[in-house]
């Protein structure tokens, strides 16, 4: 592998069910960072595919008179189809089927088999099919695994073991070593204590199950699907055929992404694998968190799984990309909610983004006949852009997708008031007189708006392109190097055709058409409030109301008097963003400025800003009120600032 490569792989998905919102936020995470790395010159090789295997796969197939490798090809051309839509930039879509894949599992047994980490003996266990894991008896309550809330089933059988608990020190030794290997830290330490719990070897293989790669030298047995299906990002290189070039260039991986419930076997179970069969480990598995949706992970078995067909259909993928990647901060878990997805879409999109394209691209239409002025002595504009690109590889480096594009979004904010306080179309009323400057600040915005194209690239390739050429970058390179560096845009160069990126929506109206559709988009709680007549306020909110509110844990750093008032303390705080929020605050009367600092607090983020005796305020503390005096309300424990509070 060369330092110059980047290999990052999705989890293979089982094909018993359609692809949903889980599945398809990963797929689209993975493809902004491939893209991302891409347009820093990498090699990037990106990975996805489809589980095929197992005795979940083969009773889903059995119920609706399949096959299972009919039930297979069904829903992977639903993936294939889907990932066409989004845009996603896959280099292979490796199938657990292919005799590629079947190769490359048997070479892994071979190899460990030869290292004396392979045993045959008679395992019985608590089953857990739709795990496809066997749980302890101290996980099992009422016939249910309680971890993953799936049935058990009490099977024995005669299994080939691997020998697990031979690797308890070296995974430790690893983790320890490398302590970016799994990613974010909670789900660090979450490894790092089930290792240190101590380790039982573990069955890899079945008697019971048809379905699957043969064990090798061993006819009676299939493997264990764990084995078979972690071994796909070898598999998917030429790992046990007699082309290995692949694998000798991009392994090993530089992420491995996933969904926080299959972590452990990616970073317990495979590198004792890759361990014992003398294979190089992963650089980093990174577990996301889950989409919920009524404070429930979206499964389904509880019929809350959000499909994606109507979104795409109706706002396009680019629009459902982006809210994915920016509603969820990267490690966390994020609700699903149509309102925040109509809200987002108005403010971030329909607003930030489009409105300010719009009103840059048609007052160059329109005052300077279509046409790139030249550049002027860099502006403001230039100086967001610089330190919007700087915010954006930063973030995307340490893996904060949500962060970059906050960086990004304030480019745009920047170019929206420049263009507000310059006042352009007040400048071409003023003839020759107000020239220089109409054209410096139709200039810089059109300029900001390419530099923001690339840094939407990752995202939303669609419209990243369109905005190029609205703004007249259409011949320009398009990555994250030189192309960043301002100035690029040719003067007498034409733009594009003044269209809405996005158009806004009517929220209303949009819930009301979403709540009468019968689909899984749609709640039934809103069809039913939809269908009735609005009744008289009572003062209660509804929870979609109460999701619009964005409490977040700050930190204190900096605190003073607002001059001339007894009440008002101005304070700069940590909310995780890349810059101190500043919020002020009635609570002199009670709290000193000096004793404020360093003190955890929770703050309402998305309040519109407003002017305190002339001072702003990006924000709003929450206290109790004793008596009319303030009592801040403080976390317990030292939570991380920027942390969600709800």
């Amino acid at each position: 592998m060369s330092e110059n490569t980047y290999y990052i792989t999705t989890p293979i998905y089982y094909v018993n069910d359609m692809p949903h919102i889980g599945h398809i936020y990963t797929t689209v995470m993975a493809d902004a960072f491939a893209r991302y790395h891409r347009m820093q010159g990498r090699t990037v090789r990106f990975l996805t595919g489809t589980d095929e295997h197992g005795q979940k796969i083969q009773k889903s197939a059995a119920a609706q008179g399949l096959q299972p490798i009919e039930l297979a090809d069904k829903v992977v051309e639903r993936y294939r189809h889907l990932w066409e839509v989004l845009n996603i930039s896959h280099d292979d879509f490796i199938r657990t089927s292919e005799d590629r894949h079947k190769a490359g599992v048997t070479e892994i047994i071979k190899r460990i088999m030869a290292s004396g980490d392979l045993y045959k003996g008679d395992y019985e266990g608590w089953y857990c099919a739709g795990a496809e894991a066997f749980v302890p008896d101290s996980q099992v309550v009422d016939g249910k695994d309680t971890e993953s809330g799936y049935p058990v089933e009490r099977l024995s059988e005669s299994s080939w073991f691997f020998k697990l608990s031979a690797y308890q020190a070296p995974l430790l030794e690893w983790y320890k070593a490398n302590p970016d290997c799994i990613q974010p830290k909670s789900r660090y330490n979450e490894v790092l204590r089930f290792v240190e719990g101590g380790l039982r070897d573990l069955s890899v293989s079945r008697t019971s199950v048809s379905w699957g790669v043969p064990f090798p030298d061993d006819a009676d047995h299939v493997v264990y699907v764990w084995l078979d299906a972690l071994t796909n990002y070898i598999s998917a290189l030429g790992f046990g055929s007699d082309d290995a070039s692949a694998f000798d260039q991009f392994w090993p991986a530089q992420i491995h992404m996933v969904g926080k419930d299959i972590l452990r076997f990616h970073c317990v179970y495979w590198p004792a694998f890759l361990m014992s069969a003398g294979l190089p480990l992963p650089k980093t598995v990174f577990g996301h968190g889950w989409w919920m949706r009524d404070d429930a992970k979206m499964s389904k078995s509880l019929g809350n799984v959000v499909r994606p067909d109507y979104l795409i259909e109706r706002f396009g993928p680019d629009a459902l990309r982006y809210f994915l990647a920016r509603e969820m901060a990267f490690g966390l878990d994020a609700s699903f909610s149509d309102v925040a997805f109509l809200e987002r879409f108005n403010a971030d999109l329909a607003n930030a983004l489009g409105n300010t394209a719009s009103r840059a691209v048609s007052m160059t239409e329109r005052f300077l006949a279509g046409k790139i002025p030249k550049a002027h002595t860099p502006g403001p504009i230039a100086q967001a852009a610089s330190e919007a690109v700087a915010g954006h590889l930063r973030h995307m480096d340490k893996m904060e997708p949500h962060r970059a594009l906050e960086a990004t979004w304030r480019l745009l904010s920047a170019i929206n008031g420049r263009i507000q306080e310059q006042q352009p179309w007040a400048l071409a009323k003023q003839g020759d007189e107000g020239r220089a400057a109409l054209e410096a600040v139709l200039y810089e915005s059109l300029e900001g708006l390419r530099i923001a194209s690339l840094l939407i690239e990752p995202f939303m390739p669609s419209i990243a392109e369109r905005l190029r050429t609205q703004v007249g970058a259409t011949g320009i390179p398009v990555n994250l190097g030189d192309a960043t560096h301002w100035g690029l845009l040719p003067e007498g160069g034409s733009i594009g055709k003044v269209e809405a990126l996005f158009p806004r929506v009517d929220v209303k109206k949009m819930m009301k058409e979403l709540a009468q559709r019968d689909e899984p988009g749609a709640h039934a709680k809103e069809s039913s409030k939809s269908e009735e007549p609005e009744a008289e306020d009572d003062g209660l909110i509804s929870i979609d109301d109460f999701a619009k509110v964005r409490l977040v844990v700050g930190i204190v750093k900096e605190a003073e008097r607002v001059p001339k008032s007894k009440k008002l303390v101005k304070l700069m705080v940590d909310l995780a963003e890349t810059e101190l929020r500043q919020i002020v605050a009635g609570i002199g009367a009670k709290y000193a400025p000096e004793d404020l600092v360093g003190r955890r607090i929770v703050v309402v983020a998305n309040l519109k800003p407003a002017k305190l005796m002339g001072v702003e305020s990006n924000g709003m503390l929450l206290a109790a009120s004793l008596d009319g005096d303030p009592d801040l309300l403080s976390p317990d424990g030292e939570v991380p600032p920027g942390t969600g509070v709800r």
